[in-house]
């Protein structure tokens, strides 16, 4: 089976795509593209799948750069391979070739591009991460490369939608913290449980940012198990482990 590549007008003509799971050798639970070596899946099957994607991409295998993401708010720019294990949640390039890419499953996989300026970026981007601050410190980076803010485009991948986010009041207390205009991104739910909308507060603080275009692909990792893996799916279903999903960018 073909990979399946979603893609958005907004970044062409830089090379992109948010993976979905179709077109991957993995099996079971993982069934199909599963990238996540952090995950239990076979390392053969997700040896395999990764270089999947780097052919996509028309690179080598050795091109695809990752991180090991712990929900930080730290963005670093590279120019060449990376060890995989370095711990940050956005990486920043301006060299051509490098293949930047982040794995999600329920939190955002955030591209970026300023193709006049030859910079692009991939960040990994959960509610904590989104709160403290890595979109942000990835429009920074860029601009550090060489990027103008009102230049770079920043592309919302498949996350999981409002209505299937939710959360408790302890949850909320946080962000009101921040400011009390972040009640906005929530919305009633059973009981003393909210519905939170993490793309809408993806696309506020990229905005807030300063940069020239964000919007969303508008695709719920929970509501599609078909296309894509979802941790909180998961959990609900009682399944021992979940897939990643890989999301890409190059010059």
């Amino acid at each position: 089976m073909m990979l399946e590549r979603l893609t958005s007008a907004e970044l062409s003509p830089v090379s992109h795509g948010f993976f979905t799971r179709r077109g991957g050798a993995s099996s079971g639970i993982f069934a199909g593209l599963n990238c996540g070596r952090g995950s239990s899946d076979q390392s053969e099957a997700v040896a395999i799948n990764r270089a999947r994607v780097a052919e996509a991409m028309d690179a080598d295998h050795d091109a695809l750069v990752g991180v090991r993401q712990v929900h930080s708010a730290r963005a670093i720019t590279v120019d060449g391979p990376l060890d995989p294990e370095t711990e940050a949640d956005a990486i920043v390039t301006a060299t051509p070739g490098l293949v930047l890419s982040v794995l999600t499953a329920d939190c955002q996989p955030v591209l970026f591009a300023d193709p006049r300026a030859g910079v692009v970026g991939a960040a990994h981007a959960g509610w904590r991460g989104a709160l403290d601050g890595v979109l942000d410190a990835t429009v920074e980076a860029m601009e550090a490369a060489g990027a103008r803010r009102a230049d770079i485009v920043a592309v919302i991948g498949p996350t999981i939608s409002q209505r299937n986010y939710e959360v408790g009041p302890e949850f909320l207390d946080t962000f009101l913290a921040e400011t009390p205009d972040n009640a906005r991104f929530f919305a009633n739910g059973q009981g003393d449980r909210l519905q939170f909308d993490l793309p809408a507060y993806g696309l506020h603080r990229l905005r807030s940012a300063g940069v020239g275009h964000a919007e969303w692909t508008r695709h719920c990792t929970y509501d599609d198990a078909e296309r894509f893996y979802s941790y909180r799916r998961s959990t609900h279903a009682r399944e021992a482990d979940y897939g990643r999903l890989l999301s890409a960018i190059r010059l």
